[in-house]
């Protein structure tokens, strides 16, 4: 991987119609964005799509994108430094923030930053990928760290049910611009390694924030400062998804919560963590 190798900017903009459209895609209960008058923090990652694509062949050598038997999302790491403003002009960058070997795979992890028109951070994300079959030396920094604290199932919060209904992918398709086969196609979700048609990842991750949300911040999206998963499943159409959250203080300091999910009796989001602002 070559840590570093920068390409931007990408222009963004999370207008009013483009925040209600996700909400609706992503069944998002609050009023503020429903109304397009509140961005809720996963949503910023509709505006990396064509830097994830730019960012990926700047960073990671063609010969292990080529050696590679497939690829996965494996985690994802958002870090608000303010409310995103509806209708404001972002930049997106992005680089290559580093890589390791994890058994037979490699993780590799592209770092993003958008900034507002005083080039002042806005917002900063993580991506990392498992490319399948093939290692790599270790390079670079990981994503930050997220990991779920000893102890935490041992304070619940509470649980929140999302219904997925069929309808969710092609909507979520319709905000994102991911038109993946495997969210529609029966025959490319099986070339996948799953037997079902499922939800976008990064969708599920914005129905767990909603859930963390819900229960601990009052409903208000604006009070989120970092949401980060890691993705161990995928979670099926037609199901219905559900989110367990926990209170982490104690373990992890002040406005810190961790959540998990689960759809059809299997895990789909482990090592998730809410902070809010402060």
């Amino acid at each position: 991987m070559i840590v570093g190798a920068r390409r931007g900017p990408f222009d963004g903009r999370l207008d009013a119609d483009l925040v209600r459209r996700y909400a609706a895609a992503t069944r998002d209960p609050s009023p503020a964005v429903q109304a397009g008058a509140s961005v809720p923090p996963v949503a910023i990652v509709t505006q990396i799509w064509e830097a994830q694509n730019k960012g990926r062949d700047a960073a990671v050598p063609e010969t292990l994108q080529r050696s590679a038997t497939g690829g996965v999302h494996g985690e994802h790491d958002v870090l608000l430094h303010r409310p995103i403003v509806p209708g404001e002009p972002l930049r997106i960058w992005v680089e290559g923030q580093g890589a390791r070997s994890a058994g037979r795979n490699s993780l590799v992890t592209l770092r993003y930053t958008a900034v507002d028109a005083t080039d002042a951070v806005v917002a900063e994300q993580w991506w990392t990928t498992v490319f399948l079959g093939v290692t790599c030396d270790p390079t670079g920094e990981p994503a930050p760290e997220h990991a779920f604290p000893d102890g935490a199932r041992e304070r619940p919060i509470g649980t929140y049910n999302v219904d997925v209904d069929t309808d969710m992918a092609r909507q979520y398709a319709e905000v994102s611009d991911d038109w993946s086969a495997h969210h529609f196609e029966l025959d490319a979700a099986r070339s996948a390694g799953v037997d079902f048609l499922f939800a976008h990842g990064l969708c599920t991750m914005a129905m767990c924030t909603q859930a963390a949300v819900t229960l601990v911040a009052g409903g208000d999206p604006s009070r989120v400062r970092r949401v980060a998963v890691r993705f161990a499943s995928p979670t099926r159409l037609d199901e219905d998804l559900t989110v367990d959250v926990y209170d982490a203080r104690d373990a992890l300091g002040a406005g810190v919560y961790t959540f998990e999910a689960t759809c059809a009796g299997a895990p789909v989001i482990k090592h998730g963590r809410l902070e809010l602002f402060s």
